[in-house]
């Protein structure tokens, strides 16, 4: 696997590996101490300008893995190696050990990893042995006679006849875990590059160490989100049910229910609440207990289930809106009442249509003195599916929401035939459609929320 090319930066050129044999000069020629003074001293700026840029490109990392791609690059700029591995072992629950290889294939990191720790450097820095805080420099593997026999061989397949391993601490974060660069010939970095490169490891740990903390938050919040969400969906004779939800990093109101009712009806439920971090999601845990009460009371009428829902809101937290869908299923007599409050249709797909549903215009909750709106009645037929959804879903295609609906409308339209009567397949194709490429497990602040019904 051929190493990815490094970026150069000022003062320093990544790809030339530090030789530890200087040629001599052909004659001692000497400066005037001003000339001296200059030249150290256009070092020094230089030094301080390859940091500053660094360090700069580091801050810009939002993700733990782009500041831990982003590290090993820049470290490999400063110590002049081509190659490279680092290994993230934050203490405390909640991140994973993680290792991550430049220039080194999985199968490289494999063979790497099949040499006993304690035999090299990195494992020497990641477990904190003495000596090893600022640092350990191996420059000419292959000549050590006392080198581990299975470290050496690693090192003659993989090709490389040196090393320097570095630990990933300070004094505020503690350790991290630590990197080591590879050089393809005998050397190691000079006093100078120790230097820089240490000062950027320190730096570069306690941003990790901010990003770890995040990532443990977020994989809080996304935890407490799920707990406030149905474990499991009904089965219910006649219908097929699917959900697909996505937590925005601070935590989002998106929510969705279905809840069994008498005589085998189906109660179907979608809804955002206004805002995001711990209070929405608060908002939405009792709006969401709420309506599972009204639905059980009066749930084969979608419009008293949302006038009382949007009563509650206005007397118990005035300064707060919502949306919501609410729709009483007969799978046995293929009837579906909705009834919606500012939210978006649904979309009806099957072997002869793919539509939304034409609801009446009405307020989100909370927004008017007195909400109403008329229910919507519909019949989908056999094999067709009702998906339910957030605006979440059109908002992170960073498109008008008229394209966005329209995008949707495709979506729909181009789920594979053979996957049509599955809901979570139909759920899944859309989800792919619409935030291909990872954007639904992007930063955005937007919850996404899919609900799939299909009919037999």
């Amino acid at each position: 696997m051929s190493a990815p090319h490094l970026p150069k930066v000022a003062g320093i050129d990544p790809e030339v590996p530090v030789s530890t044999h200087t040629a001599a000069p052909l004659r001692e020629v000497p400066a005037a101490p001003g000339a001296f003074i200059q030249d150290r001293l256009a070092g020094w700026v230089s030094d301080l300008t390859t940091l500053h840029e660094l360090t700069e490109r580091l801050a810009c990392t939002v993700t733990l893995d782009a500041a831990l791609n982003e590290l090993l690059h820049a470290g490999a700029a400063l110590v002049g190696a081509r190659r490279g591995l680092l290994v993230l072992e934050p203490a405390g629950p909640g991140t994973p050990s993680t290792t991550l290889g430049l220039g080194l294939s999985h199968a490289d990191l494999g063979h790497l990893e099949t040499v006993e720790r304690g035999a090299t450097a990195l494992g020497r820095v990641l477990d904190g042995m003495p000596g090893t805080a600022d640092g350990i420099a191996s420059p000419d593997l292959l000549g050590d006679k006392d080198l581990d026999p299975r470290h050496r061989e690693v090192a003659t397949r993989l090709g490389y006849a040196a090393s320097y391993a570095l630990p990933l601490a300070s004094e505020q974060a503690g350790r991290l875990g630590g990197a080591a660069w590879l050089y393809d010939e005998p050397g190691e970095p000079s006093e100078k590059q120790r230097h820089l490169v240490g000062l950027y490891a320190r730096y570069a740990t306690e941003h990790l160490a901010r990003l770890i903390e995040l990532e443990r938050a977020r994989a809080d919040v996304a935890t407490v989100a799920e707990e406030l969400l149905p474990s499991r969906l009904p089965r219910i004779p006649g219908v097929q049910l699917a959900a697909r939800h996505r937590t925005g990093p601070r935590g989002g109101g998106d929510w969705y229910d279905a809840l069994p009712l008498p005589e085998h009806t189906l109660g179907l439920a979608v809804g955002s609440v206004g805002g995001s971090g711990p209070s929405a999601m608060a908002a939405m845990g009792r709006l969401r207990a709420s309506l599972r009460a009204y639905a059980v009371m009066e749930g084969e009428d979608p419009v008293a289930v949302l006038s009382d829902l949007e009563l509650l809101l206005r007397l118990t937290e005035p300064a707060r809106t919502a949306t919501a869908l609410f729709a009483y299923c007969e799978p046995a007599a293929r009837k579906v009442v909705l009834a919606g409050a500012g939210h978006t249709p649904p979309l009806v797909l099957g072997e002869r249509r793919c539509e939304f549903v034409e609801t009446t215009l009405s307020a989100p909750l909370g927004m008017l003195a007195c909400w109403e709106a008329p229910s919507v009645e519909f019949s989908p037929a056999p094999g067709e599916t009702v998906l339910l959804y957030t605006d979440g879903l059109l908002r992170r295609t960073g498109d008008p929401m008229d394209r966005a609906f329209a995008r949707l409308h495709s979506a729909a339209a181009s789920v594979p035939k053979a996957g049509r009567h599955d809901p979570a397949a139909v759920a899944d194709h859309v989800l792919r459609t619409m935030l291909p490429d990872g954007l639904d497990r992007t930063d955005s602040a937007e919850d996404v929320v899919i609900l799939a019904a299909h009919f037999d």
